[in-house]
């Protein structure tokens, strides 16, 4: 699996990505345009190749942070720690008991760089045929020219069977979301995305999921309850003004030298 960043429409239209797959038993390939390489396409395009094919053994992907958090961490060895630190896609692709293999260069992952390069020939140039100018109408192409493709590419694997997984009993668009923790106060309220909600039910989570949906709706969750809930306006932070107090001149007290000193120094001068 790789995103391909290309001039996919040349100059009728905006810049896309590619996101292919590529199987390694048989070459048949997978793929999907999208604006960028992030986490909504990169669930999407799985969820299109789990539903097409099943639920693969492993992906061999690279190090993109979408894939992967290349920060550097605390302890080398995450045993070290209470748990990995997982990107979204690589905890969704663990609840769906998938295998990330990382490669440590883009010559390792030669394969579906080659596959990249000849559809960067052959593909650019059917669009061009097709005088495609939006995302839409180069995904409508895709659809036809890849079943023509891998009927005329793919080949039969070495050993009969099949390792992909069929979908009973996953729920893919549960599993495929972007899921994040928050604290919920004792008030039933929570911030997510710099929004405040309202927990409309009686619940004494101290914890609640909040799960964003590729269909760009939004649950929030205590485990497998759903909780019903509406966005509100958060307390207005007043701004502190700090009285300043008047800095007061300093007055020497009485019989001081620098008091009736200098008052007896100008009298001399006098």
């Amino acid at each position: 699996m790789d995103g391909s960043h290309h001039h996919w429409l040349e100059e009728r239209g905006p810049k896309l990505v590619l996101m292919g797959y590529i199987d390694d038993a048989t070459g048949c390939v997978y793929g999907k345009f999208y604006d960028y390489e992030g986490t909504q396409p990169a669930f999407d395009s799985l969820k299109g190749y789990v539903k097409k094919n099943g639920i693969p053994r492993s992906i061999y992907l690279d190090k993109h942070s979408t894939y992967k958090i290349n920060k550097a961490q605390r302890y080398k060895e995450w045993p070290f720690r209470d748990e990995e630190e997982l990107t979204q896609f690589a905890r969704g692709c663990r609840q769906l008991g998938i295998e990330l293999i990382y490669a440590h260069s883009p010559q390792a992952k030669g394969r579906i760089e080659r596959l990249f390069e000849t559809f960067q020939d052959r593909l650019v140039k059917e669009l061009r045929l097709e005088r495609v100018k939006t995302l839409k109408e180069a995904n409508q192409l895709l659809r036809f020219y890849l079943p023509g493709f891998n009927k005329k590419f793919s080949v039969a694997a070495h050993q009969p069977g099949n390792l992909h997984r069929q979908v009973l009993g996953v729920d893919l668009n549960e599993i495929l979301s972007i899921q994040r923790e928050h604290v919920l106060r004792n008030d039933r309220t929570f911030v997510h995305e710099k929004q405040w909600y309202q927990v409309l039910d009686r619940t004494r989570a101290g914890k609640i999921m909040v799960h964003e949906y590729l269909n760009g709706r939004m649950a929030v969750k205590y485990g497998k309850n759903r909780l019903s809930y509406k966005p509100i306006e958060g307390p207005i932070k007043r701004k502190v003004v700090r009285k300043v107090k008047p800095r007061r001149s300093f007055v020497p007290p009485k019989g001081s030298y620098w008091r009736d000193g200098f008052k007896l120094a100008g009298s001399l001068k006098n």
